[in-house]
């Protein structure tokens, strides 16, 4: 897909701030420097529409990015973060999980997992939640780039296994550095924003 037009509309706390044109909806879950904000620029073929930062914890409400006025990316704060007070954390976990379980507009969640580490204990936790409220959940594996390309299977076999990824949600390899997995992620996109 090539993608004209994206903006961020708003960035929200609570549901009655969520837009409320009914266009789907493809939320952003992964732990704090996983590369979100770098998947949504790559995706939309941008540079910085979604804000890097140097430093993890910074998205600390739901971002919801049009994209071509059909659909909306939703970057949720990112999980596995220390550096936050347990308050604080406490009241993103329960942000996150009312519009996760409770968002009709939801079409799939899209989880970010680094290549280059096993999946850490939150990364599965995220991973068990998404599978016991039935969310279709697509996994994106990210800095492709930085792992030998011999070494890939067994670096895809050991995010499978941990997670215990279900028959059916697929498994994407992606850099945002060299674009690998872009086309393969907008085909998924595409077949389920219907």
């Amino acid at each position: 897909m090539k993608v004209n037009n994206a903006e961020i509309t708003i960035s929200a706390v609570k549901p009655e701030q969520y837009p409320d044109e009914g266009f789907p909806e493809f939320a952003l879950a992964g732990r704090s420097n996983v590369g979100k904000s770098s998947f949504i620029n790559k995706m939309i073929g941008r540079k910085s529409l979604a804000r890097t930062s140097s430093k993890p914890g910074k998205t600390q409400t739901l971002n919801f990015y049009k994209i071509e006025d059909s659909f909306y990316f939703v970057d949720v704060p990112g999980y596995g973060y220390a550096k936050v007070s347990k308050s604080e954390r406490e009241a993103w976990g329960k942000m996150i999980e009312r519009y996760l379980t409770g968002r009709e507009q939801l079409k799939s969640v899209i989880q970010l997992i680094d290549l280059r580490h096993p999946p850490s204990e939150d990364d599965i936790i995220m991973y068990d939640f998404l599978k016991h409220y039935n969310l279709p959940t697509i996994i994106v594996a990210t800095k492709a780039d930085k792992i030998p390309k011999s070494r890939l299977p067994k670096h895809r076999k050991i995010i499978k296994e941990a997670l215990g990824l279900e028959e059916g949600d697929p498994f994407v390899l992606f850099s945002s550095e060299t674009g690998q997995g872009k086309e393969e992620a907008w085909a998924i996109l595409e077949k389920r924003m219907k």
